[in-house]
């Protein structure tokens, strides 16, 4: 499939999420993981209300049905039904009238963006509220109103989405990406549906490793999971969060714990070499569900890839972050250096060079021939000297790449012909 195609795609299941209400809990989250179960072989796993994970507790289950709120002629001046951040996410309750003067402490707006409704939330202290844009707010002149928020905050369950591709090994790679969050493309959406796409692609290839997708409720939903599964944790040899996927903005990575793990430089390496605009940020404990499985107890190799990080565009956690905001190219882009990542991981191996006496002629292999044809005929023959004088057992291929300078692709692609004509083998099985 082109890139063009992939990315409108991508796009496409963003666009049936979209209008779905999520919160950590409840049907809107289940509801969302059941349309991500037409694309990919995902089980969903519900934890009760009231189970101790480390240091938390699974919350009671969250779910809404309406909620507006109504002025002195009975007119609904904000409405759910347009826009389901209008509500505090996880609010209590309550159909009453009120005061316009206490009202307003149960309302949220942005000036500088008067346009705009902000998303807000209440997960862990009952409260209840309302998210306006500014415009209404100033409008709000009647001295009563009628409010009502339709919701029932009880014992439940705690749901998350899971898929395990089974490779080679046991050994895992781990795409995580929060799914908690109501109608926001970038933080949220983008992620979930890159990472769909990717488990859909993998599902169809023989693969070294086995690949683990999370489709979690942030926070909560990476600390249940690893309580629940710490054996299955320390299979994780390699992670991505994946969030904010889809903006224009060029691709950040930010580092695992450790700060020089193996998808640290395979992202490093991609990055660099991809004719592209990037950053590598440094670990810092705040973040997504990066810092949860970076917790010192299981220091797992996990970073996180966007394109503008959380917090640093002003769409961030508001009304702007919709479907205008994310663009099929982005995503396309983004999900084409996820699979050039996953391949750098899969192929990274060691190899053992069986002619190691001198430099072997490689005219009469056909090597040199294949090179004589090629436009980048000086790049492939220094690609296949690298490999050759490096595959001692000791190297891997990207440590390679990285010392000759070259990108991984092309050192690949010559290890693959060195190893075809029998002048490499697997340093494991050498």
């Amino acid at each position: 499939m082109d890139s063009q195609s992939i990315g409108q795609e991508i796009h496409q299941l963003i666009t049936e999420l979209y209008p779905i209400c999520r919160s950590i809990t409840g049907d809107g989250f289940r509801q969302s993981m059941r349309i991500l179960q037409k694309h990919i072989p995902l089980e969903l796993r519900e934890v009760p209300t009231g189970t101790q994970v480390f240091d938390w507790v699974v919350p009671r289950e969250w779910n809404i049905r309406d909620a507006w709120i109504k002025n002195a002629k009975g007119e609904k001046v904000v409405d759910f039904q347009k826009s389901n951040l209008h509500v505090l996410n996880y609010s209590t309750p309550i159909h009453r009238k009120i005061k316009l003067e206490e009202l307003k402490e149960h309302l949220f707006s942005l000036p500088d963006y008067p346009d705009w409704i902000p998303y807000r939330t209440s997960y862990y202290k009952e409260n209840w509220g309302f998210c306006v844009t500014h415009k209404q707010l100033e409008s709000m002149t009647d001295e009563e109103y009628e409010v009502c928020i339709d919701t029932s905050l009880e014992d439940g369950h705690l749901t998350y989405g899971e898929c395990l591709i089974k490779g080679e090994l046991e050994d895992e790679f781990l795409i995580s990406c929060h799914s908690c969050h109501p109608s926001m493309c970038n933080d949220n959406l983008s992620g979930m549906s890159v990472a769909a796409h990717l488990a859909k692609y993998l599902s169809r290839q023989k693969t070294r490793y086995s690949y683990r997708f999370l489709f979690i409720p942030g926070t909560i939903g990476s600390i249940t999971w690893l309580s629940l599964n710490e054996e299955k944790a320390a299979n994780i040899k390699h992670g991505l969060v994946l969030a904010c996927v889809g903006d224009p903005g060029f691709m950040h990575y930010k580092k695992t714990r450790r700060g020089d793990a193996e998808i640290d430089r395979a992202v490093g390496h991609v990055l660099k070499h991809s004719d592209a605009d990037y950053e590598i940020r440094d670990f810092s404990p705040y973040g997504y569900d990066e810092r949860q499985y970076a917790s010192p107890g299981f220091n797992l190799a996990v970073g996180n890839l966007s394109r503008t990080p959380h917090g640093r565009f002003p769409e961030y956690h508001t009304s702007a972050d919709n479907l205008d905001f994310v663009k099929a190219e982005n995503l396309a882009d983004s999900y084409a250096k996820c699979i050039e990542i996953v391949h750098l991981i899969e192929h990274n191996k060691r190899y053992l060079n069986t002619n190691p006496k001198g430099e072997p002629q490689l005219g009469k292999r056909g090597l040199y021939s294949t090179t004589g044809g090629r436009k980048d005929a000086s790049h492939y023959e220094m690609s296949l000297l690298w490999v050759l004088n490096l595959s001692d057992g000791q190297y891997t291929l990207l440590d390679i790449a990285e010392r000759a300078g070259i990108p991984f692709a092309s050192i690949h692609e010559a290890a693959q012909a060195l190893l075809d004509c029998g002048l490499l083998v697997e340093a494991d099985s050498g």
